[in-house]
């Protein structure tokens, strides 16, 4: 396993950080708990849930993935060399007129910490803006303010709150922008408020929008990338071309999930995988493997719903693409830049 930095945090982190939003509603606590070992054994110590979770958000099933991480935990005689994550649902869900206010972010941390079963969260995340902007998907950004938003300022300080009364070590951001993370950034040294130390974005062959503005950011500012759908719900992996729909897949579950399964992204995904076959790699390896190479990235948010899925996943982080298979992909990407953004 590779390891780097947490920001300038001085916790070292696996490159490989394990996703766990199936969990709950594609996999039983027995299936979580296995792949919490297995990843372990593999050196994995990053992992990474959210108060919302499991996805798709359901209210019946809402929080099962802590409580499922949390009964592992609770069986750990080593919590200090394991860095946990977990995020804050932004408005719209969880609670009712849910704001990153102090209320809201005082009782979310309170919760997490139950059904997690710690004392502290080692990074607290914003799961997205409180503001209309451009994320899951849009694009076009159209200037509404709204008059319920709350300032990242006062996000900010509730959040100082739970680092000081120890709940939480250190903060990060999620589906945020570039003018989002400036202002963090440009706001916690202004008011010496906690620091952000990661950002948590969508980032796949497919969805390359990070590079655009954020990327830059991430890695001058020492806040990098925790790439979340490295494989575009599995689409990378080539098994949804044709029109094949694999029994019991997400995508064959769950038709709301389309963002990667247009024409363009189909046709972007097809050429992907054939140049995997054409140099004998697996295709999700490859998908996998190219993000793990990018320099802006603290971590690859893998997730799986079997083990060998897992292991497949986790071996990625032992391939280093040859100079040729990136150029050919640098060539795919010209020709249909971005085509699931």
């Amino acid at each position: 396993m590779q390891y780097n930095e947490l920001g300038r945090t001085g916790i070292q982190v696996s490159r490989i950080c394990l996703g766990t939003m199936t969990w709950g509603e594609q996999n039983s606590e027995a299936e979580a708990h296995s792949q919490l070992d297995r990843a372990v054994e593999a050196g994995i110590n990053f992992i990474d849930t959210a108060e919302m979770y499991p996805v798709p958000p359901r209210a019946e099933t809402q929080g099962l993935t802590e409580q499922y991480l949390g009964s592992w935990l609770a069986r750990q005689s080593q919590r200090d060399q394991l860095v946990i994550a977990s995020k804050v649902s932004g408005p719209g869900m969880v609670r009712e007129g849910n704001r990153l206010d102090r209320k809201n972010i005082r009782q979310a941390v309170g919760d997490s910490l139950r059904r997690l079963q710690t004392d502290y969260i080692d990074l607290y995340q914003l799961h997205w803006p409180n503001r209309l902007t451009n994320f899951f998907g849009r694009l076009g950004y159209k200037h509404s303010p709204q008059d319920d938003e709350v300032p990242i300022e006062e996000s900010l300080e509730a959040l100082a709150e739970q680092v000081e009364a120890g709940k939480i070590r250190h903060i990060g951001i999620s589906n945020e922008t570039p003018w989002g993370m400036m202002r963090y950034l440009a706001l916690a040294e202004q008011a010496g408020l906690p620091r952000i130390v990661s950002i948590q974005n969508p980032y796949n062959l497919l969805n390359r929008t990070f590079e655009i503005g954020l990327a830059e950011i991430a890695q001058r500012e020492d806040a990098g990338l925790l790439a979340y759908s490295p494989l575009a719900f599995g689409a990378l992996s080539g098994k949804y071309l044709d029109g094949n729909q694999p029994e019991g897949a997400r995508l064959t579950l769950y038709e709301r999930f389309s963002r990667y399964t247009g024409e363009r992204g189909q046709a972007a995904t097809r050429d992907y995988v054939e140049i995997a076959r054409r140099h004998d790699l697996d295709p999700a390896q490859m998908a996998l493997a190219w993000v793990n190479s990018r320099g802006f990235l603290t971590a690859n948010i893998i997730g799986a719903t079997s083990m060998e899925q897992l292991d497949t996943n986790i071996a990625s982080i032992e391939l280093t693409l040859p100079d040729e298979v990136l150029r050919e992909i640098e060539a795919v990407h010209d020709a249909n830049p971005n085509p699931c953004p």
